[in-house]
């Protein structure tokens, strides 16, 4: 019997229950969507890693200082004092603050940042309009701002703000700079939505300490490690302790986070993998009763001079079929999901993946090809004489 025949036979049987065959395809198409759903959301969060983290390259250092104490801490001099050795370009120590800004009858919480000339550098940023912060602006303490995007909208909306002014916890800072849009940094602090100040200016008004956090850039990626191992051993020297502070490896931060991620989507495969093995026990279930109902037709074929491998091969394409047409269904309901996700969850991207899904809608029909071979072997054994009799 050629397979076109065996295929219009299936064809057949399952127009002939259209209900039954769609409760049993369910557990694939649920398992099939599943799998490309999940990919997808999970290759999406890994784009969107590097995305946030492709502007900064692979060559910045987050150093963060936790202790208590002056012992455990440093100043501006102290933390510059590294710039130029060891492979180490450039420094831009921090201080963050969130505070309320003012400007005419408009009051709104920003964070306020306070840093150097590097910072726009190593954090890839770039200017809308006016200037950056620069040297003369540390030395002198001058009351002077460079605001994000979103600072600049909400108080200004399109027109220009370059020498205007703003209140910044009670004091007067001419706005010199207008940032690009860009996102969020290493840390997590949006640039769009901060006020970014001279860092000595900052600590005299704000009344605040030592620094927290500085951003180290080596010279080139190959230089990281040495750069790394110049400030551990810098801190160690200060602070006779490993503890106390810790530095970040942009890149190590990366790969981190894509494997958290992976090994989160992985998971979640495995568990909508379970759908598809439901959804074979199903395939075989139904398979089971259909033989028991066609047990008299098995014996007429067979009785006229069918072989076994025809009737095997009935009812495995017959399971195979179902199987298929539940994992292209899947398949569908996965990519309608997959890019429907991202309007339902605007903060979660997506990325389809034509290789999962096709291995997902192979592996649908290798599940009607396993479970339904037990079934069709089950009629193939069936004997002429007693199938007939069978009522």
């Amino acid at each position: 019997m050629r397979i076109w025949e065996l295929f219009q036979m299936a064809m057949s049987t399952i127009r002939s229950n259209p209900l039954r065959t769609i409760l049993t395809m369910l557990g694939v198409i649920i398992g099939v969507a599943s799998v490309i759903t999940l990919v997808s959301i999970g290759q999406g969060t890994s784009k969107a890693i590097e995305k946030q983290y492709e502007g900064l390259g692979t060559n910045l250092l987050t150093v963060n200082l936790m202790g208590n104490g002056r012992a455990t801490q440093l100043n501006y001099d102290e933390f510059m004092t590294l710039e130029g050795t060891a492979g180490i370009s450039s420094i831009a120590p921090t201080m963050t603050q969130n505070s309320s800004i003012k400007f005419d009858r408009t009051t709104e919480s920003y964070n306020v940042i306070g840093t150097n000339d590097r910072y726009l550098e190593l954090q890839k940023g770039k200017m809308a309009s006016g200037r950056f912060l620069a040297q003369a602006d540390l030395d002198f303490r001058n009351h002077v701002a460079v605001i994000g995007s979103e600072v600049a909208a909400k108080f200004f909306g399109k027109e220009d703000p370059i020498d205007e002014e703003i209140n910044v916890k009670g004091y007067m800072y001419t706005i010199i700079g207008v940032l690009q849009t860009k996102g969020s940094n290493t840390s997590g602090t949006s640039l769009d939505s901060s006020v970014l100040v001279p860092l000595p200016t900052m600590s005299r008004d704000f009344k605040l300490g030592n620094i927290r956090t500085a951003y180290v850039e080596a010279s080139s990626g190959d230089l990281v490690s040495r750069a790394q191992l110049a400030v551990e051993a810098y801190l160690y020297q200060k602070f006779k302790s490993t503890t106390g502070y810790n530095i970040l490896n942009s890149s190590e931060l990366i790969s981190a986070r894509q494997t958290a991620s992976s090994t989160l989507t992985n998971q979640l495969v495995a568990v909508a993998a379970i759908s598809l093995l439901v959804g074979g026990i199903g395939i075989m279930n139904i398979m089971l009763v259909t033989v028991s109902e066609r047990t008299r037709e098995i014996g007429i074929r067979k009785s006229i001079g069918a072989k076994r491998r025809n009737i095997l091969l009935q009812f495995l394409v017959e399971a195979t079929l179902i199987s298929g047409m539940g994992g292209l269904i899947g398949l569908v309901v996965g990519i309608a999901l997959s890019l429907a996700w991202p309007y339902i969850n605007p903060s979660q991207e997506t990325s389809l993946s034509i290789n999962v899904g096709l291995y997902a809608f192979l592996f649908s029909a290798l599940v009607g090809v396993i479970f339904g071979l037990y079934p069709a072997n089950k009629a193939s054994k069936l004997k002429p004489i007693d199938a007939l009799r069978y009522d």
